[in-house]
């Protein structure tokens, strides 16, 4: 599992989604994982993936979020 190794809060995280990724799947996926602790199966299930696809996602996209959040914080 590819979280962002940064200490963040909820609120700075759902900022950091909705201003970095332009895709609703992505969004959704990475707001149940990051914001709301569902595991890769559960939120598979939910929006019709595998739970491979759903971690690529995942470990795509959480450097850029993790990069948004740094610099705002500096």
């Amino acid at each position: 599992m590819c979280k962002p190794k940064i200490t963040y809060s909820n609120t700075q995280m759902s900022h950091a989604i909705s201003e970095c990724i332009h895709s609703d799947l992505h969004r959704t996926i990475l707001h149940a994982i990051l914001i709301d602790g569902w595991t890769y199966e559960r939120t598979a299930e939910v929006v019709d993936r595998t739970p491979r696809q759903v971690a690529y996602i995942v470990e795509k996209t959480a450097p850029r979020l993790e990069a948004w959040i740094c610099q705002k914080t500096s």
